[in-house]
């Protein structure tokens, strides 16, 4: 039996935090027998291992210890105790522009990584233009890279990390930067690593995207795992915890303002659940998103066949000529279901000035769905629905379970459908 492909044991990493500077010289001073900090622990006694050709997923709260658990896989960081062991090369999308030097152009940022991976010139020869062709930075590949945007350092980065064979590839919430096009084809092009046998170690807030990839997953809380296994089981209990920190958080809410308890202020909505990660000019911005019944409160379930209203509240950073203020809806493998805005149901909205606020009402009736939890991916943009730039985009800003259906399901979802028996024919004269 081979061994695993990366190997965890015991690890735990700390972190010596000052309260000051000059803390660190009086540690020093004293040839540390004194104490002038104090330990964090981004990550206790981890232990786990990944086989070869697995895709194994690790999702959690910000500052559980995700990226740290990367960087130690990757060699960046040291554990402080426990053993890492990583058998094969090993790409790595982690920070973004990781390892890219800004005054190189891209091109010579290409040859630097691939020489710190034993590539020679001549080999990334052959390589470069599959490279190029992947990052679709056209003539930017010849600029130096402190002049590109965020999303094309993402877009060159991955197509460097994919193109120099790794055997283990480390992603880091990397594909959170990139626009939805480009999204995509990484999310195909992982899935085409996958069934080469790449090892892969995905971390991602996403969790329809961990469950489209994962085959194990493992749950950091703190530092600490708090379940590995199946990734189906460790998503819903990362899920079912975090409804739970969610509902503690309203009834703290509502003991503090009682008065305003599940009730959406119609003006302005100025609170955003969750950010899978969010993209946009800047010329506008996502204030906030709620879920609500007709009456104005707050949904903490969707039922099937039922009514709702999603409301939106944007503010305007500069002045917008032809404001557009849409929703997308998702299932819980990440696969888009529907998507409406203002101007597809006709009613364009007004020229905004930079600083004014609008907020958007979405009357919808949910058909009954298959789906265990849908996602709502709020979006302002400028422009018409032929030509607009996107201002701000937000992923999965609200996710909400979805309540069985009364019945078997058929399919993804159900219609509604009447049925009418218009006439009957008799055995004999269906014989005519």
């Amino acid at each position: 039996m081979s061994a695993p492909a990366v190997e965890f044991t015991s690890v735990s990493k700390s972190y010596s935090i000052y309260n000051a500077p000059g803390d660190r010289l009086k540690e020093l001073a004293t040839f540390q027998r004194r104490q002038f900090h104090q330990d964090y622990w981004a990550l206790r006694d981890v232990t786990f291992d990944v086989g070869r050709g697995e895709t194994f997923c690790i999702v959690g709260e910000n500052g559980c210890g995700k990226s740290t658990l990367l960087q130690i896989c990757a060699g960046i960081l040291q554990p402080t105790s426990g053993t890492v062991k990583v058998n094969g090369r090993i790409a790595a999308l982690l920070e973004l522009g990781a390892g890219f030097n800004p005054e190189f152009s891209g091109r010579d940022n290409v040859y630097l990584n691939a020489a710190i991976l034993g590539f020679s010139a001549k080999e990334m020869d052959r390589k470069f233009a599959d490279i190029a062709e992947f990052a679709e930075i056209g003539d930017f590949m010849n600029q130096p890279v402190k002049t590109y945007s965020s999303g094309m350092v993402v877009r060159l980065a991955f197509a460097v990390a994919i193109n120099v064979d790794p055997e283990v590839l480390l992603v880091d919430e990397a594909l959170a930067v990139g626009d939805v096009y480009f999204r995509q084809r990484c999310l195909r092009k992982v899935h085409e690593l996958r069934s080469r046998g790449v090892t892969i170690l995905f971390v991602s807030h996403a969790t329809g995207e961990v469950k489209a990839l994962g085959d194990r997953a493992l749950w950091l809380e703190r530092g600490k795992i708090m379940a590995q296994g199946s990734t189906e089981r460790v998503v819903s209990q990362y899920l079912a915890a975090m409804a739970e920190k969610d509902a503690r958080y309203q009834a703290l809410d509502i003991v503090q303002h009682p008065h305003e308890a599940n009730t959406v202020p119609v003006e302005i909505i100025d609170e955003i659940p969750n950010i899978d990660y969010r993209y946009g000019d800047g010329h506008a911005e996502i204030l906030g998103i709620a879920v609500c019944d007709d009456s104005g409160r707050r949904l903490s379930v969707l039922a099937p066949d039922s009514a709702m209203v999603v409301r939106v509240s944007v503010r305007a950073k500069s002045n917008l000529d032809r404001p557009i203020v849409g929703i997308t809806f998702r299932d819980q493998r990440g696969v888009d279901l529907a998507g409406s805005n203002t101007e597809s149901e006709g009613y364009p909205l007004s020229p905004l000035r930079a600083g004014e606020v609008c907020t958007v009402d979405f009357h919808l009736s949910i058909p009954t769905l298959y789906s265990t939890s849908i996602s709502f991916s709020p979006a302002v943009a400028n422009g018409t629905l032929e030509r607009f730039n996107v201002c701000d985009w937000i992923d999965n800003a609200v996710v909400l379970q979805m309540t069985p259906p009364d019945g078997p399901m058929y399919g993804h979802f159900r219609f509604r459908c009447r049925v009418e028996v218009n006439s009957r024919i008799g055995a004999g004269a269906a014989a005519l």
